[in-house]
């Protein structure tokens, strides 16, 4: 088959590799239709590769066509359409009873001090085989999928992979009081259906704050009050005047290490992308290469007692945070990847509702054919072409 392979910084290829096989009991074998590249695949792109070996497949954003499956899988069939959340959970341990399935306990990487495996990952997360392919193993089959129906696009479901949940799980984090005001700071694909999910939700109004003109576009034309970055001497300050000088009840920072503006930042990546594995490794681990001005902004930003809710990747040992003001404040504040499969009962009539309340499918900017992929991530990276969100069709 072919795969999206990972060969070394700002280095994917599409390589002919074998066909996945069953190889557990729990196992499904899924022909892609649909695949998107996340912000998270920019990180390995970039700074952590380190924890990549090459030839390791890419993608966690993946939907298709069940094509086999183990003895013990019976919630999904051949033929069946379906979507495969990017963390990998068995639904029965301490954790998914909790439904912490980000923390699954049978799939956890202990070895590595990690939550539960993820596809397409890196070591950190179990170095499972990722999606942005023409065939795709799921482990824990008997659980993960989810079965869409058939007729709609695959822009209509492929999100529940990732996106949505993660957005509806970082509005619900975000505590957004009853007509209140959040401010999402980043508006790529995350930023943005958490904007929706929030005036969904009964926000009374949502600013997204970003400096890409395509971002902003397309947030303000659903209903997003759009702050750009560049035009402000201080963000904070516009904040505080169209919120009676609290400023917002709730910020969801949507950007984490993707920061742009932070050039102290910007030099630890490139510093940390030059180093043996071994010392990128410590590096990343230890030290802290995280571009952390969003982060500090948005303590600063949230009114007094409000709530902070991050979903934006901040990877390694990040610089001391600013306990003294998350005190003074009463801020609370709350993170972690997503439990997709906690989420999906309450998004799925959003989706399947043919009015389309989220407008989920207006927010792939690109479908390209699989042999793109080199390209796809090139433009998604330097934001070209007005690339926001990319769905690869093998």
């Amino acid at each position: 088959m072919k795969a999206v392979t990972y060969h070394g910084k700002r280095d994917v290829r599409v390589d002919t590799v074998p066909d996945p096989k069953i190889e557990q009991p729990t196992d499904a074998i899924i022909r892609i239709t649909s695949t998107g590249i996340c912000g998270s695949d920019l990180h390995l792109y970039e700074v952590m590769g380190t924890f990549m070996d090459e030839g390791d497949i890419l993608g966690h954003e993946p939907m298709g066509i069940v094509e086999a499956i183990g003895p013990e899988v019976t919630q999904i069939k051949p033929g069946d359409r379906v979507v495969v959340p990017f963390n990998i959970s068995c639904g029965y341990c301490w954790m998914c009873e909790q439904q912490l399935f980000s923390q699954c306990e049978t799939t956890q990487v202990r070895e590595q001090g990690k939550g539960a495996a993820l596809l397409g990952y890196t070591k950190l997360y179990g170095q499972v085989p990722g999606g942005q392919a023409e065939l795709l193993r799921v482990p824990q089959a008997h659980f993960g999928p989810i079965k869409v129906p058939e007729g709609p696009p695959d822009d209509r479901f492929v999100y529940l992979s990732d996106v949505l949940p993660t957005a509806w799980q970082a509005v619900e984090y975000a505590a957004i009081p009853d007509g209140g005001t959040v401010a999402v700071f980043g508006l790529g694909p995350i930023g943005q259906m958490s904007c929706r999910i929030a005036l969904q939700r009964g926000a009374g109004e949502v600013f997204g704050i970003d400096l890409v003109d395509e971002r902003l576009e397309m947030a303000g034309r659903h209903g997003v009050h759009t702050i750009d970055a560049r035009e402000q001497d201080d963000v904070v300050q516009t904040l505080q005047g169209l919120t009676d000088g609290r400023g917002p009840d709730s910020v969801i920072d949507a950007v984490g290490m993707e920061a742009h503006g932070a050039p102290l930042g910007k030099l630890a990546h490139q510093l940390a992308g030059m180093l043996p594995d071994s010392l990128s490794q410590q590096l990343m681990e230890r030290v802290g290469v995280d571009r952390l001005s969003v982060l500090h902004t948005v303590i600063d930003a949230v009114r007094r007692g409000g709530t902070i809710s991050l979903s934006g990747v901040y990877g390694g040992a990040v610089d001391p945070m600013p306990m003294m003001d998350l005190f003074d404040k009463q801020i609370q504040l709350r993170m972690g990847q997503a439990n997709v499969k906690r989420w999906i009962d309450r998004i799925m009539p959003l989706i399947r509702d043919d009015t389309d309340p989220l407008g989920v499918e207006d927010l792939a900017t690109h479908k390209l054919p699989l042999e793109q992929a080199p390209h796809a991530y090139e433009i998604f990276q330097k934001k070209q072409d007005g690339a926001i969100k990319i769905l690869l069709q093998p």
